[in-house]
């Protein structure tokens, strides 16, 4: 370890770790087309990488007749239905990263707006011991893009938050990471991050490495 490497690095989940955007917008459709409305591709692109609630209260708007606490209990029900009979699906790159990482002895937490029950099942079916810590979107008053999360994620893990490198995939995510002080690498799923909230941007983690990383974070504190 030099040093340039980071003591920590910071993984958002749903896009960024696992392919599980899909899941959550099948469900998003499913529970307002069952209320008579319409969800269309463009509503779920407009809450990627949001808290749940906001999620929710955009279905509410649609003719959801639940109360947004509900809602997300239903979402999150229905992804993991999916995540059970599927398996974890990988983002392309991240699982030899997180192994890297670790192997490496450097500190990971995860930092979702997914619930706990959700996220602890990633987690758990990881298949290795993958984070130290994990903050959920039910651990936090004010969800992304309000750095509230990565903070508390680098104070989980005691360490500073510019001392953290924070990987995302959406700008709500981005721009938490960046505002609350990591180095922050976007990679662009299923939205278009402005390059304003990152310190680089990848098209994937695939042929990422820690070695990347820690050049990355280097440059960003001599700045």
């Amino acid at each position: 370890m030099t040093h340039s490497t980071p003591a920590a690095v910071l993984w958002d989940m749903d896009g960024t770790l696992i392919n599980s955007e899909p899941y959550w917008m099948s469900a998003e459709a499913e529970i307002v087309e069952s209320f008579g409305g319409e969800w269309t591709h463009d509503d779920a692109l407009a809450v990627v990488g949001s808290g749940l609630l906001t999620s929710a209260r955009a279905m509410q708007s649609k003719g959801v007749d639940l109360d947004a606490h509900t809602i997300v209990d239903r979402l999150t029900d229905r992804v993991m239905s999916q995540l059970q009979e599927f398996g974890i699906p990988w983002r392309p790159g991240a699982r030899e990263l997180l192994v890297e990482i670790r192997q490496a002895g450097i500190h990971t937490a995860l930092v979702t707006m997914s619930i706990a029950r959700m996220a602890h099942h990633v987690v758990d079916n990881l298949g290795f011991i993958g984070f130290d810590a994990v903050v959920c979107g039910d651990d936090v008053e004010h969800p992304k893009p309000h750095p509230e999360a990565y903070l508390k994620g680098a104070n989980a893990l005691g360490v500073s938050i510019a001392e953290c490198v924070a990987i995302e995939d959406s700008p709500p995510g981005a721009a938490s990471a960046f505002s609350a002080g990591a180095t922050v690498v976007g990679v662009p799923f299923m939205v278009d991050i402005p390059a304003d909230q990152t310190h680089a941007l990848w098209p994937t983690l695939e042929g990422r490495t820690l070695q990347h990383l820690s050049e990355l974070h280097a440059k960003v504190a001599i700045r």
